[in-house]
């Protein structure tokens, strides 16, 4: 078996690296190609993962290429962790938006859909060249935004599957709260990359006992204060919202606190470096801790566990991931993105069936839905207006004098990865 990370470089890779190592037996690789255009970062990251996959007596084989189509010949999936335009573009994401009073952020709101108009077509260019290389190779996207660039994907006829590690998160935290085995703890995850609600959670399957209320009940305070919400809204809500959805509950209050305090792109530059640094030492052999604190939680155990099952070696018979909504939640068209619990096998994903989600979420749901179509029209075809009209859509801003100036702003930042600017 042959996989390859595009964006092999970056400073992720050796938690890829350590779920690949440690979990051999469900997703036995023989060869893994780690696909980057910057030479040193991939020198040093290649370091560590051939000495991680030599401590823990992994058999496989590591190549480190700058030849993407080289890396992609013959894989049989391929996995997408780039960002296009680096730390340096992210930084600008977090702050232009915080200038006219609306959130800035990579995923969310105005950056995330600069993030979305640099990344598409990049991500639409590698996955034609995957595609000639092996037309049947899976695409598992972990290149944010995931719901626009796993739509880009699937409109374009590719074998992709998107994913994301804030359900793995919750899955591990809700089973340590119960004294269970996360593989026991089975989420009714419902919404949209990002924009999630997990409105029960189940014991030993979809059929299984509801221990949500419970999870409520007892441990409310602990999970509230992780999510930087208030208890008395989960108990109003009666469901445990992502985090992201603080950007939506608590605007005002989010921005108030992002202008006062350094960029979560500075400190992850910073902590990059810093990373980087013991990449080199040819003594490190293991993922360092600092790493845990970089991002990517459990995202080796969902990514292995995902390409298991989708190359039919194994893995969960059920996971969250983004695919297409096929008629899951009935006010939203089939081809929209979503991102729920389903079953994965050889033939890909099938949404399990969900309960149709209060209207209190629905509505939220349906209007950043349109909003990703818009951002993707806009990410094919460019144009300012549609860029325009795509920020006057979020919810998030929603006021045409904002979307007016933060077109401009957005442009300006973003010219030398938009071909039509």
């Amino acid at each position: 078996m042959k996989l390859t990370v595009v964006g092999g470089g970056s400073t992720y890779t050796p938690e890829l690296i350590d779920g690949f190592a440690r979990l051999r037996d469900t997703l036995p690789v023989e060869e893994l190609v780690l696909v980057d255009p910057a030479a040193e970062r991939l020198e040093l990251v290649g370091g560590l993962a051939r000495r991680i996959f030599a401590r823990q007596g992994h058999p496989g084989r590591i190549v480190t290429t700058d030849d993407l189509d080289a890396g992609v010949d013959g894989a049989d999936a391929v996995l997408l962790q780039l960002r296009v335009g680096g730390q340096a573009a992210r930084e600008r994401d977090e702050t232009w938006p915080l200038e006219c009073g609306c959130i800035g952020q990579e995923t969310t709101g105005a950056g995330g859909l600069a993030k979305a108009l640099r990344t598409v077509p990049v991500v639409l260019d590698i996955a034609e060249r995957v595609r000639r290389a092996n037309p049947r190779a899976w695409i598992i996207d972990f290149t944010n935004p995931v719901g626009i660039v796993t739509r880009a994907l699937l409109q374009a006829g590719h074998r992709a599957v998107g994913l994301c590690n804030v359900a793995i998160g919750f899955q591990r935290k809700f089973a340590a709260l119960l004294g269970a085995s996360p593989a026991d703890v089975h989420l009714a995850h419902v919404g949209l990359n990002h924009l999630t609600w997990e409105t029960g959670v189940r014991l030993g399957g979809p059929e299984g006992e509801n221990v949500l209320p419970k999870l409520l009940a007892e441990h409310g305070d602990a999970i509230a204060g992780d999510l930087r919400l208030p208890r008395a809204l989960l108990d109003r809500l009666g469901v445990i919202p992502s985090y992201y959805l603080r950007y939506y509950y608590d605007h005002d209050e989010v921005v108030r606190e992002l202008r006062t305090k350094p960029s979560r792109a500075a400190e992850v530059a910073a902590m990059e470096r810093e990373l980087l640094t013991m990449y080199g030492d040819p003594a490190l052999d293991e993922k360092p801790a600092l790493l845990a604190k970089r991002g990517g939680a459990y995202y080796s155990e969902a990514a292995v566990d995902l390409a298991a099952a989708l190359l039919g070696g194994g893995g969960s018979p059920y996971q969250v991931v983004n695919t297409l909504n096929r008629g899951t939640l009935p006010f939203l068209p089939d081809d929209a993105v979503i991102e729920v619990q389903a079953a994965v096998g050889p033939s890909g994903p099938v949404p399990l069936p969900v309960p149709e989600p209060d209207p209190l979420f629905a509505g939220l749901v349906a209007n950043v839905t349109a909003y990703e179509d818009l951002a993707l029209e806009a990410a094919l075809r460019g144009g300012r207006d549609r860029v325009f009209r795509a920020l006057l859509s979020h919810p998030l801003i929603g006021q045409y004098a904002y979307a007016e100036t933060l077109t401009d702003r957005l442009v300006a930042h973003n010219r030398e990865h938009l071909a039509w600017a």
